[in-house]
């Protein structure tokens, strides 16, 4: 009797972790839209939170695009550098959950980009090369915007 409660529990057990995986992890707090992108649901603070990385994202590219046209790997290797630090433990951690995996997956991979455009950048390179890699990085930024946009998750009533 004791080992059928213990597989029951068990079963339990696995289909709340199986439902928390998917849930927090892999499908997040999402909606379909109209314009056929996937909304993530968020508050208002947590928008700010992402819209305030895609715009330090944005301005790092103005600033490496700028620097390419001065030749100066120096400035790419800092601005680029900068871009590439990230640790998910950084991201408040509701936050994190409402987002699909997908989208995670788009914006850390962005940061692993600008991470490699600044190895890049050191390496004894041309403005071209470093054109051509900030060009691929962006697709990640194209992808991402015309996949998702962030909207408001309503309040409870």
């Amino acid at each position: 009797m004791k080992t059928k409660i213990s597989i029951l529990l068990n079963i339990i057990l696995l289909a709340v972790v199986a439902f928390g995986v998917n849930k927090f992890i892999i499908q997040g707090s999402t909606a379909p839209t109209d314009d056929g992108r996937t909304a993530v649901l968020v508050a208002p603070s947590e928008k700010d939170y992402v819209l305030a990385e895609m715009r330090g994202f944005l301005e790092t590219v103005q600033g490496i695009t700028a620097a390419i046209g001065e030749n100066n790997m120096a400035e790419i290797r800092v601005l680029a550098g900068k871009a590439g630090e990230f640790s998910p433990a950084n991201v408040p951690a509701p936050l994190f959950a409402k987002m699909p995996i997908e989208f995670k997956t788009l914006g850390m991979e962005t940061h692993t980009l600008f991470g490699d455009l600044a190895t890049l950048a050191e390496a004894a390179t041309t403005p071209a090369e470093v054109s051509t890699a900030l060009g691929e990085l962006m697709l990640n930024c194209t992808a991402c915007h015309s996949s998702y946009r962030l909207d408001l998750e309503s309040e409870p009533s």
